[in-house]
């Protein structure tokens, strides 16, 4: 019964694997669908190569930054797994935003046997991580080309914060973090009273092994290499924008300073919709406009790098899917053949 339900549940993940890959070609318009035609019928595809094998580079070097700050908690995941529910995890970030993030929590404690919970704690240090980079990487951006970029971030955080006869937006800012401090307070107070309640016992052990995933980063022992890896992560991501440059004609000729723009921006539309549907090529196109490029040439590009990135992960979650399952029912099978020895 065991191993019909472990066969259903990888069904089950390569059916919704299958699906997602229908749904991000489904979900595009006609008109978009012409414009990532024409991308791929104008491009030099031997620079693909190097731009996959750096976005593997980039999400191996995401696994050994995680490995760093589990090893604190006192376990030795193995890397395959911690990088196979990486990948697992963007294929349902790709699906529903953020959904990801507790999957390959789940899926890393379950083999690994590690509560989730705590492994949640070290994917908010990570992320703290990664938002404090973009930050730096959008302030050297704005720096190296204030002239350029500078008046264009200027206008459109002029406008984000502009009344438009509605509610200005620093009160609205100022209600959202008001109800964040009593939603809280009221937590707090409710905890407090039913102490003793079994949902609140439950609640107070998560927040616990929460707790212990956060606090591993003042007992991490590779702080070089954790850097490192932040930093070949970036480095990856950038070099890949840069690159493919090269593979479409009429923008070959941007450099690194377009690329930090185009990275700057297309972060931030990979976080506003699953798998930068749509809001990647935009924000690529938009970019482009401040360097003079042709509009179909640049939402071109755009939909070529969010083609290229979602294929990887596409593939690459499917593949690990599988790949997890009879590595870990391996695992399984021989740890209890030398329990019964």
């Amino acid at each position: 019964m065991k191993k019909i339900l472990a066969v259903l549940k990888y069904v089950f993940f390569l059916g919704a694997g299958i699906f997602l890959v229908w749904w991000q070609f489904h979900k595009m318009t006609p008109e978009q669908e012409v414009k990532f035609q024409y991308a791929l019928s104008n491009v030099n595809f031997w620079l693909i190569i190097p731009i996959v094998l750096m976005s593997l580079t980039s999400h191996l070097s995401r696994s050994c930054r995680w490995k760093i700050l589990i090893e604190p908690l006192g376990y030795q995941p193995l890397i395959i797994n911690i990088f196979g529910v990486t990948m697992v995890g963007y294929l349902a970030n790709s699906f529903v935003p953020r959904l990801g993030e507790i999957l390959k929590c789940t899926l890393l404690g379950k083999y690994e046997k590690i509560a989730p919970q705590k492994l949640i704690g070290t994917i908010i240090i990570e992320r703290i991580f990664d938002l404090i980079c973009y930050l730096v990487f959008i302030f050297f951006t704005v720096l190296i080309q204030y002239k350029l970029v500078g008046g264009f971030v200027k206008n459109n955080i002029s406008e984000l914060f502009k009344n438009n006869g509605g509610v200005p937006v620093w009160i609205k800012l100022l209600i959202i973090v008001s109800a964040i401090v009593l939603i809280i307070l009221f937590i707090k107070w409710l905890v407090k009273k039913y102490q003793h309640n079994s949902i609140v016992q439950k609640i107070k052990k998560f927040i616990a092994g929460l707790s212990e995933g956060l606090a591993t980063i003042k007992n991490l022992k590779k702080r070089g290499w954790f850097l490192f890896n932040t930093l070949l992560i970036w480095s990856m991501y950038l070099l890949q924008i840069y690159i493919g440059f090269s593979a479409i004609k009429d923008v070959s000729h941007l450099g690194l300073d377009a690329a930090c723009a185009v990275l700057t921006l297309a972060t931030l539309a990979m976080i506003i919709t699953p798998g930068g549907l749509g809001t990647f090529p935009t924000a690529v196109y938009l970019v482009s406009q401040l360097y003079k490029i042709d509009t179909a040439v640049g939402e071109a590009f755009g939909w070529l790098m969010w083609g290229v990135s979602t294929a990887i992960i596409l593939i690459s979650g499917l593949i690990f899917s599988g790949i997890l399952f009879f590595i870990n029912k391996k695992k399984h099978i021989e740890k209890r053949t030398n329990y019964s020895r």
